[in-house]
């Protein structure tokens, strides 16, 4: 077996920074727990803050340190998100966290509405808390019986990480034949851009000497007594009696160790997706503008792309769900939650395309009231794979992008403000087409179904340049002019009667096809009967190009 661990150093800080804006970069950043400092930016570390530090002591340090509060339930979603993007690569994802060492159920619990809303039914899959320890904080996978379909390790760990890009997490991956392994070298040596790869148990077991104990659940318990024998480092405990140190400390510290090195089962908690997507987060400033509630969405977009990337389905409609101020709901007639509807034309998991949507419906929406959390609901999916990516664009992509084209205009003015020409069936040119609404799935299904749009009943010849209304011409010696010169016939007549049935009028007319004295070709009818306010004569319908 061969297992990808994926180890989020920074998770609980980049989830609560996500939502902070342009306005506040480059700030010393820290969260709280209990009035103590618990994470710390690389910013604020060099200004002298570290982990455990009163709040008073961190803003003396760096007066314009940016604080926050830890959320259990926000660093649960975001790990989730990373979950989700894990699970289109293999079915065999597990939390990091060792067996031998689990939160308490109030901390794995701790979910919010959206969060439930979305797990129901997928009981014992809420991610672990990783507040208390800052160890293991990720998840592994299984992807030996992957890597053919991947094009092998290398290629399978780029997909991954372009994958997981759009979360916007810092990430560190290590690979191993053990479940807990990959996990435990993941997690060590955070200073490296990458965690060491290992692909056979000879080669894991001279990298495990190194991993300190801490990294371990029932290490982690047992720091103090373990430092102050000595013992750091899972090399430390090789020589030592095992009987020992069961009982000094715990079996569960001697289990892992085995499960890590490839001398014990590893047992699993497989996850599993639900069947609807929820995610909630409540943003750093309340937010007043489309602009602040698009970079809001854009923390919760990307995990949908990522879940339904998973389920390999594509995506019919999303909502984004506003919750506003309560103080501006007192003062005025203002609801409690407002939402927009996204259904794009096209089913896709494209997150350019939907971020472009819900922008340009943002734009034109009026917000109620500031809003101080977004969440993000999806329920309606269709299964099918991505199209391909093509080397050459072909008729069936031009047309797709015709469709977004389309789209994003009516998102942006209204759906009665863009229009195309719908064939009528008719034979009078004045009356063979009329404006309607644009299709936009019309556009892109056309082409892909391998048909072409309904062509009106139209005569045997007919130019597509069509005056907006037919000119009458002069005549001499029952000769059309046109510009004062005399035009010669080349074809027709074609004889037309219809129109007796609706108020558009009746037409009796002969058709045909002349010639200008400039040398373009023209088409022009006579009129057998007056009709419509026309008399008897000649008249201009079109050019031919």
């Amino acid at each position: 077996m061969l297992w990808v661990a994926l180890h989020l150093p920074a998770l609980s800080l980049e989830a609560w920074s996500a939502t902070l804006g342009p306005a506040h970069a480059g700030r010393p950043l820290a969260l709280l727990h209990d009035h103590q400092v618990q994470r710390v930016d690389a910013v604020a570390r060099a200004r002298g803050v570290r982990p455990g530090m009163k709040r008073a002591t961190a803003l003396a340090l760096a007066s314009d340190l940016l604080l926050g509060q830890a959320d259990a339930r926000r660093d649960a979603q975001a790990l989730r998100a990373v979950a989700h993007a894990a699970l289109a690569f293999s079915p065999a994802v597990a939390w990091a966290t060792p067996e031998g060492w689990r939160p308490s159920a109030s901390e794995a619990g701790a979910q919010g509405e959206g969060d439930r809303a979305g797990q129901a039914g997928e009981g014992g899959d809420a991610p672990p808390n990783p507040a208390p320890s800052p160890a293991l904080v990720g998840v592994r996978l299984e992807v030996q019986s992957c890597l053919r379909y991947f094009g092998g390790l290398p290629a399978l760990l780029a997909q991954l990480r372009a994958s997981l890009a759009p979360l916007g997490h810092r990430l560190r991956i290590a690979t191993a034949p053990t479940a807990l392994g990959a996990a435990l070298l993941a997690a060590w040596r955070p200073d490296l851009a990458d965690g060491p790869h290992s692909h056979r148990l000879a080669a894991l077991q001279p990298l495990l000497d190194a991993v300190p104990l801490h990294l371990l659940g029932p290490g982690q318990q047992h720091w103090q007594a373990l430092q102050g024998m000595g013992l750091s480092t899972l090399a430390d405990l090789a020589g030592l009696p095992r009987t020992g140190l069961a009982r000094r400390f715990s079996p569960e510290l001697l289990d892992d160790i085995d499960r890590a090195r490839g001398h014990a089962p590893e047992a699993q908690r497989w996850l599993t997706l639900p069947q609807r997507f929820a995610s909630r987060i409540e943003l750093f400033s309340r937010a007043d503008t489309s602009e602040q509630l698009l970079a809001g969405a854009g923390v919760l977009l990307p995990r949908l792309v990522a879940w339904a990337m998973a389920r390999q389905v594509r995506i019919l409609r999303f909502t984004l769900v506003m919750h506003h101020e309560p103080r501006h709901r007192h003062d005025s007639d203002a609801p409690e939650r407002s939402a927009i509807t996204i259904a794009p034309a096209l089913p896709t998991v494209d997150f350019a395309h939907l971020q472009a949507l819900l922008a340009e419906h943002l734009g034109r929406m009026p917000l109620p009231a500031p809003a101080l959390e977004l969440s993000l609901l999806c329920d309606a999916t269709t299964a099918g794979a991505a199209p391909n990516d093509e080397l050459f664009a072909s008729q069936a992509s031009r047309r797709e992008g015709l469709a977004r084209l389309v789209e994003r205009l009516q998102a942006r003015l209204g759906r009665g403000q863009v229009q195309s020409l719908s064939p009528v069936a008719d034979h009078r040119a004045e009356c063979g087409a009329r404006w309607l609404p644009a299709d936009a799935a019309r556009l892109a299904a056309l082409p892909m179904a391998g048909a072409a749009p309904a062509a009106p009943p139209t005569l045997a010849t007919q130019p597509l340049w069509l005056l907006p209304m037919s000119q009458a011409l002069p005549e001499r010696n029952q000769r059309p002019l046109l510009e004062g010169r005399p035009l010669q016939l080349l074809a027709g007549p074609e004889r037309l009667e219809t129109g007796w049935w609706d108020d558009a009028g009746l037409a009796v007319r002969d058709y045909f096809i002349a010639q200008s004295a400039s040398g373009a070709l023209v088409w022009l009818y006579r009129n057998r009967l007056p009709a419509n306010g026309q008399g008897e004569g000649w008249f201009l319908q079109g050019w031919f190009g």
